[in-house]
């Protein structure tokens, strides 16, 4: 059986479907595709311009996880997705924020949708995270950082269910549902 020939457009596939569809020009420059390979890749079709250096390609399946990866995409390298944002992410706490928050630690002024709240601020690195090719503050930071945004027995009752589901360890639940509750 031979082997697909590695194409600028099968490369940029690869990546954007690690990410829900979405790729940006810096992957495209790590990955060695130039500029004008990327023109001639969007004028063939099948490719979605989002927004300056962010693309999507068409054919990857919608997964409902999309306007997340999208909106830490669409602020920069060093942003993830914070607060409420994570719990609605994980389907915790009954949220459905209108806007997502994503933090960055830079000072960041990209043009986002009315979906999209930046926050400019420092996270400390063991309270980041991956959760499904999407960066985020881990669960446990959430959960205390959506005090004053989301009702503190629904944030009770998701710290519970978080531990049941295995994203927060035993060790950390005690000390979240302490931080809950004495605020």
């Amino acid at each position: 059986m031979s082997e697909l020939r590695a194409t600028y457009r099968r490369k940029l596939h690869e990546r954007a479907f690690e990410r829900y569809g979405y790729f940006t020009t810096k992957d495209a420059a790590e990955l060695a595709v130039p500029l004008i390979a990327l023109g001639m890749v969007l004028r063939r079709g099948g490719l979605t311009h989002i927004s300056y250096g962010l693309y999507r390609f068409d054919d990857v399946p919608v997964t409902g996880r999309e306007a997340y990866m999208e909106a830490v995409l669409r602020v920069g390298e060093d942003a993830f997705l914070m607060a409420d944002a994570v719990l609605a992410l994980h389907d915790l706490a009954l949220v459905n924020p209108t806007r997502l928050r994503v933090g960055t630690s830079r000072r960041s002024r990209p043009r986002v949708p009315r979906t999209i709240q930046i926050v400019r601020t420092d996270i400390s690195p063991q309270d980041l995270t991956v959760y499904e090719s999407i960066p985020s503050t881990t669960v446990a930071r959430a959960l205390t950082d959506s005090l004053g945004i989301v009702m503190t027995e629904r944030l009770v009752a998701a710290a519970n269910e978080a531990a049941e589901r295995g994203l927060l360890r035993r060790g950390e639940v005690a000390g979240v549902l302490e931080q809950l509750e004495k605020k």
